[in-house]
């Protein structure tokens, strides 16, 4: 009778974790999407609400300040207090501030709002990355459920610029918030039924300095990063909080070899595996944000499509970013982390090459599509990988902490791939004012900076290849032994 009573059970199981992973993916995919979704609306918002130029950059600013600069410590404070139970608050925070962005009348409203609707991704995200590492022990389901959350989270950094300039031409800017409503609605409602809570099995305090240094570290660090695309990189208003990231770095790592109990252990930053992963995942979010940002650009003042027609152009990424993450579990599979992550930094190498040579009067299917098929395939590919080796070897004492370094990797290198190469853009564009047309001199900008970030993916595929371990299989990704609670 045992025997058969077993399999409804496993199915029933099989069946509540992948209903819980599609929840867990639809969040994520809401949470990274809003990085970059205000984007083409910045017009429209600025002429609603009457945004100063310097005050309109806030609107995007907030959400990137509260988001990188709150991980580690809400990452930290899942492990501890309860995985499901802070996921949950950080979407309740994170529906409540995307109404407030929505029904915002001031400018102050809307950037108030931006910084709590960052502060609740903070929570919710490496949340939601940890629940799923220990709801998938084993190396095939779990090889596969990280291809499908690093393809969604591909799919909302860049189909943000899709979604918004498709609510903005159609209805109003007020949308591109509003609709994170039903689905956060529809999260709460369903999440406390599919996962059970689970937090670290050993009691802990929260380290209250390491928290307090770790997160004004962060903030700096993202703060002067944003500012230095505001002012330059020699200006005070980018040095200077710069300057203050680096001192409480020294003393966040004073404070954590004399605590017991440390936010941030510094034998779980010293993995070779998880070091390589963390370095090469800033060098791919560096290249990528700053692409979706200069392509949309490109295809607006270059090409002259409108805000609809840009959305529609880029629709084919997200086909090439599914493509990428369907082979991507397969290939973790029979090749290994390493080599999937060359392959994958490799093929978009290729197709940014191909984008960095689009020039005005370029055909959309023969100019512009070619390479962004190629560029979205690898990055497909590459997403899921990252985040295995990114979180080889953590337990359920620490699978928030590893998500929440992953993810403000990720977020700090978005910030620095803005910060510098839309810079290097814009002032090489303005070095050939002079001898150029407008539109040339923003195509040889354009170019340069995409080159650069073709660049930074080849220095990663090579980190990947001479630093990550030659057997790193999905199979060794997390022990989930010490975790609380029966995942079902």
């Amino acid at each position: 009778m045992s025997g058969m009573t077993s399999t409804p059970t496993r199915v029933q199981g099989t069946n509540r974790r992948r209903a819980a992973l599609i929840v867990l993916c639809f969040v994520q995919f809401m949470l990274v999407l809003d990085d970059t979704v205000v984007s083409v609306a910045l017009p429209s918002i600025q002429d609603d609400l009457g945004f100063s130029t310097a005050g309109l950059a806030w609107v995007v600013n907030a959400y990137f300040l509260a988001f990188g600069g709150l991980l580690v410590l809400f990452g930290r404070a899942a492990d501890l207090l309860g995985r499901r139970r802070v996921f949950l608050a950080g979407i309740a925070l994170f529906g409540a501030a995307s109404l407030a962005c929505g029904l915002a009348q001031e400018p102050w409203q809307l950037v108030a709002g931006r910084f709590v609707q960052g502060a609740g991704a903070a929570m919710a995200s490496p949340a939601a990355l940890a629940l799923i590492t220990l709801l998938f022990p084993g190396p095939e389901e779990r090889a596969k459920a990280f291809g499908v959350w690093g393809g969604i989270a591909g799919l909302g950094g860049t189909l943000g610029l899709v979604i918004s300039g498709a609510l903005t031409g159609l209805a109003s800017w007020r949308w591109i918030f509003l609709i994170n409503l039903p689905v956060a609605l529809l999260t709460l409602a369903l999440l406390p039924r599919l996962v059970a809570e689970s937090r670290a099995h050993r009691q802990a305090h929260i380290d209250v300095p390491g928290a307090v240094l770790g997160t004004g570290t962060l903030i700096s660090l993202v703060y002067g990063l944003l500012q230095t695309g505001e002012s330059g990189w020699g200006h005070a208003a980018s040095v200077l909080p710069l300057a203050l990231a680096l001192v409480l770095t020294v003393s966040f790592l004073a404070v954590e070899t004399r605590t017991a109990e440390p936010l941030v252990p510094l034998d779980f930053l010293s993995s070779r595996v998880r070091a390589v992963a963390n370095g090469t995942a800033l060098l791919f979010s560096a290249a990528f944000y700053a692409m979706a940002f200069l392509l949309m650009l490109h295809l607006q003042t270059v090409l002259d499509y409108g805000p609809l027609t840009a959305g529609v152009a880029y629709l084919p990424y997200g086909a090439g970013i599914f493509v990428g993450m369907w082979l991507s579990s397969r290939a973790v599979l029979r090749l290994g982390v390493r080599l999937t992550l060359v392959t994958g930094f490799l093929i978009s190498a290729g197709g940014l090459l191909l984008l960095s040579g689009v020039a005005a009067g370029d055909g959309y299917a023969s100019g512009v599509l070619p390479g962004m098929l190629i560029t979205s395939l690898g990055c497909g590919l590459s997403l899921p990988a990252l985040t295995i080796a990114a979180l080889t070897g953590t337990t359920g004492e620490d699978a928030g902490l590893g998500s929440a370094v992953l993810t403000s990797v990720q977020q700090v290198g978005g910030a620095v791939g803005l910060a510098a190469l839309v810079t290097l853009a814009a002032r090489h564009s303005d070095n050939l004012a002079d001898s150029a047309t407008p539109q040339h001199a923003a195509t040889e900008g354009f170019s340069l900076a995409l080159t650069v970030t073709a660049a930074l993916l080849v220095l990663g595929a090579g980190l990947a290849a001479t630093l990550l371990g030659q057997n790193q299989q999905a199979g060794h990704t997390v022990d989930t032994r010490e975790t609380s609670a029966d995942q079902g």
